[in-house]
């Protein structure tokens, strides 16, 4: 059995590699000093166009929670002289797509487009006047401040978010990451256009952006765009560079709630997106919470006792250690027994490792499944974001089914062992039985 999955295990990383072949990133800087990257991909008339800015949540204050949120919330609703509706409308006349993401590190606008002259050279134009030229309109400020604060309100009552606002000031403190990506009721009713003008002339400047460009045209045009896209960006720097995360203390929390289920949640600080120890970690979790049905969690906790429909763990590298964190709902009366078997489990975990077999089965779903990563334009864009804004090697995606097939027993058993605390981890459980 074990000779079989071997050559299947073979049989895809070779498909893989085929598929990475065909993947050559370029790179340079704008006049500005705005890095670029682009793949020229001819198969389709399609434009593809990411802007990412290290203006994430972890950029705001307590005093200013929500700032950054807000800023590239309002880029598209008024800029260059155009109201919301004028952009949304320029914007389906060609058929063009627009979409954003925010986190706690980075803050992107995207552009999908024909790359037809004519339909290109409209939605290019819209989404530089987003880029470059957004207004802020109060009547809009206003109308967001209201919608952001009603959904805080909301999301106030729902375990899930309750969990995890607390899980995360609980693991993070007072760094930046422990601050709530939609901000607090407080600080965002005392935030002002003046406000969201500095963030952005302080954030949004060009030697502050990555570009990354993919589609059916040449070097020299997606050179062109990237120029269009920050020349007049906000002159000036601003510093980025973002504490280290300290160690928590242990701790459980249990928060009260008339949710049916008991929702708990653990964590501990986990990798930087440059982390020597990334491909042992990112494997082994595959085994322990990662792998669906096949993971160590899964098994102990929903196929032997039945204590939960599902449980997950995951790494999330950021610029910093990001949060290494395990999930689960269970009935609050058993909620301690699935908690206590959670812990086991990764104590388990770290101390033993993996087995050869459960290491074999892991490489193989995660090269396997690697090709449907890259299985569409926008899927490689936004890979090609990510290695831009955090400075990875132009050979990531090359690099990346090597380092998995790298991965040793012994290489999992020493990162989880130096990295994972299990008496460290801070708990948090939303909805606990009720004491006799």
């Amino acid at each position: 059995m074990r000779a079989i999955l071997i050559i299947l295990f073979l049989s895809i990383a070779l498909y893989s590699h085929s598929i990475l072949a065909a993947l050559s990133i370029q790179y340079w800087q704008t006049s500005s000093g705005t890095s670029v990257y682009f793949v020229e991909s001819r198969e389709l008339p399609i434009l593809d166009v990411n802007v990412s800015f290290a203006a994430g949540s972890a950029m705001d204050t307590p005093k200013k929670s929500g700032q950054a949120g807000l800023t590239r919330r309002l880029l598209s609703l008024g800029a260059g002289g155009l109201n919301e509706d004028q952009i949304t409308k320029a914007i389906a006349d060609v058929g063009a797509q627009f979409s954003g993401h925010f986190d706690r590190d980075r803050a992107s606008l995207s552009l999908r487009t024909l790359s037809s002259e004519q339909e290109s050279k409209q939605a290019l134009d819209i989404f530089s006047k987003i880029i470059q030229y957004p207004e802020f309109p109060e009547d809009v400020l206003e109308r967001e401040r209201a919608r952001i604060i009603a959904g805080i309100k909301e999301a106030n009552t729902k375990p899930a978010y309750i969990a995890n606002k607390a899980l995360m000031k609980m693991l993070y403190g007072n760094h930046p990451y422990g601050l709530s990506g939609t901000g607090e009721i407080d600080t965002l009713n005392t935030m002002q256009r003046d406000d969201l003008i500095m963030f952005y002339q302080s954030h949004y400047t060009a030697s502050n952006a990555v570009i990354a460009i993919m589609g059916d045209l040449s070097r020299i045009e997606a050179a062109a765009i990237a120029e269009s896209l920050t020349e007049n960006l906000p002159a000036g720097t601003v510093e980025n560079t973002l504490p280290a995360v300290q160690l928590p203390s242990a701790e459980i929390q249990k928060i009260d709630h008339p949710a049916s289920q008991s929702h708990i949640l653990l964590a501990y600080p986990g990798l930087k997106r440059h982390d020597p120890d990334y491909f042992p970690l990112l494997v082994g979790n595959h085994i322990l919470g990662g792998g669906g049905f096949v993971s160590r969690l899964m098994d102990e906790i929903r196929q032997k006792r039945g204590l939960a429909y599902s449980v997950h763990s995951y790494f999330m590298p950021m610029e910093q250690q990001g949060p290494f964190q395990i999930g689960l709902q269970t009935k609050k009366e058993q909620a301690d027994e699935a908690l206590q078997i959670t812990q086991a489990t990764l104590s388990k975990f770290v101390t033993n490792g993996p087995t050869t077999d459960e290491l074999i089965a892991a490489k193989q779903n995660i090269i396997g499944g690697f090709p449907l990563r890259l299985d569409s334009n926008l899927k490689i864009i936004s890979y090609m974001a990510m290695i831009g804004f955090y400075k990875l090697p132009l050979t990531y995606l090359d690099d990346y089914i090597k380092a998995v097939e790298a991965v040793t027993v012994a290489q999992i058993k020493d990162a989880f062992t130096r990295r994972i605390n299990p008496e460290g981890m801070v708990t948090v459980m939303v909805g606990v039985a009720e004491q006799d």
